[in-house]
């Protein structure tokens, strides 16, 4: 199962902006879950988040690839519909 994991906090500008993005996507049938990295560091730190916001697309819950910092919605499309590399 794919998920866009968008790791995000309440202080972060970009994450701010990037928020709408991801409601958008999310109301289109994308599978998005937030992740504030301030009440969820375990999960920041499993998945080696260093800089906020992050989208990391899980595919089975593994790192199938992922966008920092804020980009045109386009981008998380094409990063959700990529083909899994093995």
């Amino acid at each position: 199962m794919k998920k866009l994991l968008y790791f995000s906090a309440d202080w972060c500008g970009p994450c701010k902006q990037l928020g709408p993005i991801m409601e958008e996507l999310k109301s289109e049938g994308y599978s998005v879950q937030k992740v504030n990295v301030d009440t969820n560091p375990d999960a920041a730190d499993g998945f080696g988040v260093k800089q906020i916001p992050t989208v990391i697309l899980t595919v089975d819950g593994v790192d199938s690839g992922r966008k920092l910092g804020f980009n045109p919605k386009s981008m998380y499309i094409e990063l959700y519909n990529q083909t899994q590399r093995h």
